[in-house]
């Protein structure tokens, strides 16, 4: 991650404001190609089934890596009881002491603080299912209006994109040969997360950009006050 990047995130989240800004109809049609008399995925059970495995994946990812500091600072794996090749296998994939606190901390601001406590609660937009014209009672607010009829847990902006989008964290800390593929895989489960909501009318599209938007922008920029240039050596002790 860098300062270019950060940047061109930034472009892409005010790009994206004013252009949902100027046509917010794009969120109903985007939805009304998954809407046929309802959302049929939200009713697929292999759909369901891969939506809670991406639900739990990044906190998984994230206790695995505090699992590995921990077995590689204290020296678990040289404790009999405990012993053995899977704690071996993540000790020497530990993070620095540094990188744990990076991805932890962007997991707090991001897809906590800001998304399910700061926007989420506040912004009263309806989801998809919600509105008239998905064969709800709610009428439908463009991503900027707050005065939708929603009152907790809303659909500005989605919790599980930006949880998804969080895995570019711990793919950013990575060594280098394999930093640049393990970004990429974190941004298509982003991707697949982000598409997965909106089909089952949980999310609008404009919902599930900014998600992935505001969590880039603060993993980029925890990277860059936390990490600095110490990218090099972020999977070391």
């Amino acid at each position: 991650m860098s300062q270019r990047s950060l940047l061109i995130t930034l472009f892409l989240t005010l790009y994206t404001g004013t252009i949902f800004a100027s046509w917010p109809n794009i969120d109903l049609a985007v939805a009304g190609f998954f809407y046929d008399g309802g959302f049929a995925l939200g009713q697929n059970s292999f759909a369901r089934m891969a939506r809670r495995f991406f639900f739990y994946l990044p906190s998984f990812i994230l206790a695995a890596m505090a699992l590995a500091w921990m077995a590689r600072r204290f020296d678990l794996t040289g404790r009999a009881v405990i012993a053995n090749k899977a704690i071996g296998w993540l000790a020497k994939r530990s993070p620095s002491g540094r990188g744990l606190v990076f991805a932890a901390l962007a997991m707090a601001l991001g897809p906590g603080l800001l998304v399910n406590i700061g926007l989420k609660d506040h912004w009263s937009r309806p989801r998809p299912v919600h509105v008239q014209e998905f064969g709800g009672k709610q009428t439908f607010r463009p991503w900027w209006k707050t005065d939708g009829g929603c009152q907790k847990n809303c659909s500005f902006v989605s919790g599980e994109v930006a949880g998804a989008f969080w895995l570019v964290a711990p793919a950013s800390l990575a060594p280098p040969p394999a930093r640049t593929p393990l970004i990429a895989a974190a941004l298509g489960v982003g991707l697949v997360t982000a598409l997965g909501r909106i089909a089952f009318g949980g999310h609008f599209l404009s919902d599930a950009i900014f998600a992935a938007l505001f969590t880039l922008l603060i993993c980029q920029l925890l990277y860059l006050l936390i990490m600095g240039r110490s990218s090099g050596r972020a999977a070391g002790r």
